[in-house]
């Protein structure tokens, strides 16, 4: 989709430096490449922040429960995890 933005001349050297170091083929794809990235790291922002909600506010008991699972589960986890048949 076509857009114009009008943008200062100094994000647009930066856009220009970016497509440059990334390989770019053209401005607008080091921008979208730039957005793209500032979406992911909101995303993630905003599933480290789910996160920390839900363990700011479990209680002792599910925190207790969580803590028997991951010592039952984590180091076959692990193990499975570093096992040849993963590499696959």
């Amino acid at each position: 989709m076509k857009r114009s933005f009008t943008l200062t001349p100094e994000v647009v050297a930066f856009v220009g430096e970016m497509r440059q170091k990334r390989g770019a083929g053209s401005d607008s794809e080091a921008l979208d490449l730039l957005l793209r990235e500032a979406m992911l790291e909101a995303k993630r922002q905003q599933i480290d922040a789910a996160y920390k909600d839900y363990y700011d506010t479990a209680s002792d008991e599910d925190l207790a429960e969580q803590l028997e699972w991951a010592k039952m589960a984590g180091p076959s986890v692990l193990a499975e995890m570093d096992s040849p048949e993963a590499q696959l």
